[in-house]
Parts: C-alpha cells; sequence; structure tokens
C-alpha cells in the first residue's frame, strides 16, 4: 500500500470516546458495595436491636440509618448514577447523534457522586450520635439535630443539581430527534 491508498472506514467509535463513563460505574460498584456491606452489618442481631431500640426504621434517629443512608447508597449512589452512565452511552448509539455535552454529564456526575455521598455520611453520622443520645441523654439531641437540616439540605442541593444537569443534557441531546428531515 502507498501512502495514497485509502484504509477502510470504521464505524466504531474512537477507543477513549467513552472513557468518562468509567467513573460513574466504579461509583455505582462502590455504592452498591457500601450499600450491601451496610445491609449486612444491619441485620446482625445487636445492631438490628440497637437500631430498633432508637426507632428504625419508623422513625427517631434509626430511621436515618435504616432505610434512609441503606436507601440512598443502593438507589442514587448505585442505580441512578449507573443509569446516568447508560442513557449518556445510548444517546449517541440510538439517536446517531452526539451527546449534548460531555461536559454537563461530566458536572452531574459530580454534582451527584458528592451530594450522595455528603448525604450517605451525614446520615450515618447524625443517625449514630443521635442514636446514642437517645438512649442516654434524650433532651441533648435538639441542640445537635439543628445542624443536620443545613448539612443534610446542602447534600440535597447537590443531588439536586446533579439530577437537573442531567436531565438538561439528555433533553438537550434527544432535541429535534423526531422532526422530519
Amino acid at each position: 500500500m502507498s501512502e495514497y491508498t485509502s484504509k477502510p472506514i470504521s464505524n466504531q467509535p474512537p477507543a477513549n470516546e467513552n472513557r468518562y463513563l468509567g467513573k460513574f460505574l466504579i461509583t455505582s460498584v462502590l455504592s452498591f458495595f457500601v450499600g450491601t456491606v451496610h445491609g449486612v452489618l444491619q441485620v446482625i442481631p445487636g445492631i438490628r436491636a440497637w437500631l430498633d431500640s432508637i426507632g428504625s426504621p419508623y422513625g427517631g434517629p434509626g430511621h436515618m440509618i435504616d432505610p434512609l443512608a441503606h436507601a440512598h447508597i443502593n438507589l442514587v449512589g448505585g442505580v441512578t448514577i449507573l443509569g446516568m452512565a447508560i442513557t449518556y452511552y445510548l444517546i449517541p448509539k440510538i439517536t446517531g447523534k452526539p451527546l449534548h455535552s460531555q461536559r454537563m454529564a461530566e458536572h452531574s456526575f459530580w454534582w451527584t457522586a458528592i451530594g450522595v455521598a455528603i448525604f450517605y455520611i451525614s446520615l450515618m453520622i447524625f443517625g449514630i450520635w443521635e442514636g446514642q443520645l437517645w438512649l442516654t441523654h434524650p433532651e441533648e439531641i435538639p441542640a445537635i439535630h439543628r445542624f443536620y437540616g443545613p448539612i443534610i439540605s446542602i447534600a440535597a442541593t447537590g443531588l439536586a443539581i446533579g439530577f437537573w444537569i442531567y436531565l438538561a443534557n439528555v433533553l438537550l441531546s434527544l432535541k429535534g430527534i423526531y422532526k422530519k428531515s
């Protein structure tokens, strides 16, 4: 072949085009791992008895640990972040058009991942802290509970920003796909 001979055209995307999605997959797997360990720990008889004694799953500080923290690390950290990766991967495959913005995809990941991490950690810390107080000094709970709302609000706002960026990116990527050519 000479230097002027054309090379076969490949319909395959460049090898690293979707590399950015790796962080979504890693975060999803790690979240499922944390959620699984959490689930195993919370059914150990001594831990289950402590959780039940502080109001799990129906109220009181135990509710923050089981079901809130457990559900959020699995559903948001695991399922939702995995769903975001799948959506970002499939949109170009289904539509034949590139994703509207890889930068928005990156932002949706970071806002969501950081938000769910702060949310999970905060629920665990406040659940354990308030749970101990519930059993020993219940009168002290309001003094620390006042910090719970603002911290959880910050985490929830981060999650919301991540979800909204994701929604906008998906809608902008799908814009016009049903127009007649």
